[in-house]
Protein backbone atom coordinates (compact mmCIF):
# COMPACT_ATOMS: atom_id res chain seq x y z
CA UNK A 1 0.00 0.00 0.00
CA UNK A 2 1.56 3.56 -1.38
CA UNK A 3 2.29 5.73 1.37
CA UNK A 4 3.38 9.27 1.11
CA UNK A 5 3.14 11.58 4.44
CA UNK A 6 4.25 15.12 4.24
CA UNK A 7 5.07 17.71 6.62
CA UNK A 8 6.95 21.11 6.86
CA UNK A 9 3.75 23.59 6.09
CA UNK A 10 2.70 26.56 8.16
CA UNK A 11 2.09 30.01 8.09
CA UNK A 12 4.61 32.61 6.34
CA UNK A 13 4.72 36.27 5.52
CA UNK A 14 5.45 36.70 1.92
CA UNK A 15 9.25 36.56 1.01
CA UNK A 16 10.02 33.72 3.60
CA UNK A 17 10.79 29.88 3.47
CA UNK A 18 9.85 26.86 4.20
CA UNK A 19 11.13 23.07 3.89
CA UNK A 20 9.06 20.27 3.23
CA UNK A 21 9.50 16.91 3.68
CA UNK A 22 7.60 13.74 2.39
CA UNK A 23 8.68 10.56 4.15
CA UNK A 24 7.08 7.41 1.02
CA UNK A 25 6.51 3.68 1.87
CA UNK A 26 5.37 1.01 0.00
CA UNK A 27 7.05 1.11 -3.17
CA UNK A 28 10.50 1.19 -4.15
CA UNK A 29 11.50 4.93 -3.41
CA UNK A 30 14.58 4.93 -4.83
CA UNK A 31 13.68 3.89 -8.53
CA UNK A 32 10.92 6.40 -8.51
CA UNK A 33 10.71 9.39 -9.87
CA UNK A 34 8.89 12.09 -7.45
CA UNK A 35 7.21 14.71 -7.87
CA UNK A 36 5.31 17.84 -5.33
CA UNK A 37 1.98 18.63 -6.99
CA UNK A 38 -0.37 21.72 -4.80
CA UNK A 39 -3.75 21.88 -4.52
CA UNK A 40 -5.23 25.97 -3.97
CA UNK A 41 -8.49 26.43 -2.79
CA UNK A 42 -11.49 25.86 -5.60
CA UNK A 43 -8.44 24.60 -8.06
CA UNK A 44 -7.13 21.13 -9.40
CA UNK A 45 -3.82 19.85 -8.46
CA UNK A 46 -1.00 21.83 -9.78
CA UNK A 47 2.17 20.26 -11.05
CA UNK A 48 5.00 22.01 -9.05
CA UNK A 49 8.63 20.13 -9.27
CA UNK A 50 9.99 16.33 -10.06
CA UNK A 51 13.22 14.64 -9.56
CA UNK A 52 14.19 11.40 -11.53
CA UNK A 53 15.20 8.56 -9.30
CA UNK A 54 19.14 9.31 -9.14
CA UNK A 55 18.49 13.10 -8.45
CA UNK A 56 20.10 13.67 -12.07
CA UNK A 57 17.51 15.76 -13.52
CA UNK A 58 15.33 17.76 -11.85
CA UNK A 59 11.97 20.09 -13.18
CA UNK A 60 9.99 22.53 -12.02
CA UNK A 61 6.83 24.56 -13.49
CA UNK A 62 7.81 27.93 -14.65
CA UNK A 63 6.02 29.86 -11.53
CA UNK A 64 8.43 28.36 -9.09
CA UNK A 65 11.19 27.83 -11.13
CA UNK A 66 13.87 29.97 -9.71
CA UNK A 67 11.84 29.75 -5.69
CA UNK A 68 11.54 26.12 -4.78
CA UNK A 69 14.79 23.28 -5.11
CA UNK A 70 13.29 19.51 -5.01
CA UNK A 71 15.65 17.10 -3.91
CA UNK A 72 15.43 13.32 -2.58
CA UNK A 73 17.27 11.15 0.12
CA UNK A 74 17.22 7.69 -1.04
CA UNK A 75 18.69 5.84 1.86
CA UNK A 76 15.84 7.87 4.03
CA UNK A 77 12.88 7.31 1.21
CA UNK A 78 12.70 10.97 1.60
CA UNK A 79 11.80 13.84 -0.81
CA UNK A 80 12.21 17.31 -0.24
CA UNK A 81 10.98 20.55 -1.39
CA UNK A 82 12.94 24.18 -0.24
CA UNK A 83 10.81 27.27 -0.60
CA UNK A 84 12.16 30.60 -0.90
CA UNK A 85 11.11 33.89 -1.86
CA UNK A 86 7.36 32.83 -1.05
CA UNK A 87 4.20 34.61 -2.57
CA UNK A 88 0.64 35.01 -1.65
CA UNK A 89 -0.19 33.08 -4.88
CA UNK A 90 1.90 29.65 -3.53
CA UNK A 91 -0.68 29.56 -0.58
CA UNK A 92 -1.74 25.54 -1.29
CA UNK A 93 -2.01 21.89 0.21
CA UNK A 94 1.01 20.34 -0.89
CA UNK A 95 1.34 16.67 -1.28
CA UNK A 96 4.27 14.61 -2.75
CA UNK A 97 3.40 12.16 -5.83
CA UNK A 98 5.27 8.87 -6.98
CA UNK A 99 5.69 9.55 -11.03
CA UNK A 100 6.55 12.91 -13.06
CA UNK A 101 4.71 16.15 -14.72
CA UNK A 102 2.87 13.66 -17.21
CA UNK A 103 1.53 11.09 -14.63
CA UNK A 104 1.84 11.33 -10.90
CA UNK A 105 -0.59 9.30 -7.97
CA UNK A 106 -0.55 11.00 -4.63
CA UNK A 107 -3.11 10.61 -1.29
CA UNK A 108 -4.30 12.41 1.50
CA UNK A 109 -4.36 15.42 2.74
CA UNK A 110 -0.91 16.78 2.30
CA UNK A 111 0.32 19.49 4.44
CA UNK A 112 -1.32 23.29 4.21
CA UNK A 113 1.45 26.19 3.13
CA UNK A 114 -0.06 29.62 3.98
CA UNK A 115 1.63 32.89 2.50
CA UNK A 116 -0.09 35.81 3.59
CA UNK A 117 1.37 38.97 6.34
Amino acid sequence: DVQLQASGGGLVQPGGSLKLSCVASGFIFSSSTMSWIRRAPGKGPEWVASVDSLETDTKYADSVKGRFTIARDNAKNTLYLEMNSLKPEDTAAYNCAKGGSSAYFYRGQGTQVTVSS
